[in-house]
């Protein structure tokens, strides 16, 4: 069974208020007040001077299980919301694996559902695990990017991006984070448009009831109701979105991790995996507890992923 050996993350230290990125952005008054009173967002982390090479770096460090593990990576992915954020020249990925001793690892990326890519990938890593021969094969997985144009600054009527990265080693087994079930849909009808502007009414009106649509599925897929999930990590697009989706869902909205929506803005495909380190430093997280990661993608893809501690 798919687990997660160990989560890493980096918050860098710059930290960006919403009102200055607002001024700069050119956001009405209007505009800034529901992003800070709705939506709960007041400061952003971005990580100026360092390039995507830097900032996953930085989380791969934090990994201690991988110092002595090295030989055992067999395959490094790079989780993307967006396909192209490097020169080809570049070869982010490559590099990392070349930095930290990784010869045996196979290096690509997956793109196809944007923010959701990061569940993704782990899912990808599960199944590519089960298939090795070797029983002690790891994956490892990387998410998080830059804001290196201005259309990725924000998500018009949504969130602020923010430069935070994780890193996961992942197994084919293990004592605790095992995958119990994963579920994810794409509905394609919102793909026209990236970054869009403003954002499909159609999508609004949709994606609070296809959230929990998918987490449902996920939960089924565990053979768990959702009701016995101890804690959801989100992505941290903002807190009125959850705020909805946990009324479908019928439970209280102090079972979402929240606290990271304020200070990191919504960090590409690595919010979920930010917010389970916060989350288990926090005391959040006790051995055996159930939990979901779900993240929405623009494009768009809803995804979801129940675990047990």
């Amino acid at each position: 069974m798919t687990a997660l050996l160990e989560v890493g993350a980096r918050k860098p230290d710059h930290s960006i208020a919403i009102a200055d990125l607002g001024a700069r952005l050119g956001m009405d008054a209007r505009a800034l007040w529901t992003f800070r009173k709705f939506y709960g967002l007041d400061s952003v982390r971005r990580a100026p001077g360092e390039d995507l090479h830097t900032t996953l770096s930085a989380a791969v460090r934090t990994l201690t299980a991988l110092k002595g593990n090295e030989h055992r990576v067999k395959y490094a992915i790079a989780a993307r919301t967006v396909s192209t954020v490097e020169k080809r020249t570049e070869r982010t990925l490559q590099r990392i694996c070349d930095d930290f001793g990784l010869t045996e690892a196979v290096a690509f990326t997956v793109t196809q559902h944007a923010c959701a890519s990061g569940l993704l990938a782990v899912e990808v890593a599960g199944g590519l695990l089960a298939a090795d021969p070797d029983p002690d094969a790891l994956a490892l997985v990387l998410v998080g990017e830059k804001v290196f144009t201005d259309a990725l600054e924000m998500i018009p009527e949504s969130t602020v991006m923010g430069e935070s990265t994780a890193a996961c080693l992942v197994s084919a087994s293990g004592e605790r984070d095992e995958l119990l079930g994963y579920a994810t849909r794409t509905r394609g009808q919102y793909s026209d448009a990236f970054p869009p502007d403003p954002l499909d009414p159609g999508f609004l009106n949709e994606h609070n009831d296809l959230l929990a649509e998918v987490i449902t599925e996920a939960a089924d897929a565990a053979g768990v109701p959702v009701a016995d999930l101890a804690l959801l990590l989100p992505h941290n697009v903002n807190r009125l979105s959850w705020s909805w989706a946990c009324k479908v869902l019928g439970i209280p909205l102090s079972r979402v991790y929240l606290d990271n929506i304020p200070v990191t803005g919504h960090c590409f495909t690595a919010d979920p995996f930010i917010n389970y380190v916060d989350a288990l430093a926090a005391g959040r997280l006790t051995p055996g507890d159930l939990y979901l990661m779900a993240s929405v993608g623009l494009g768009a893809t809803f995804s979801a992923a129940v675990l047990r501690h």
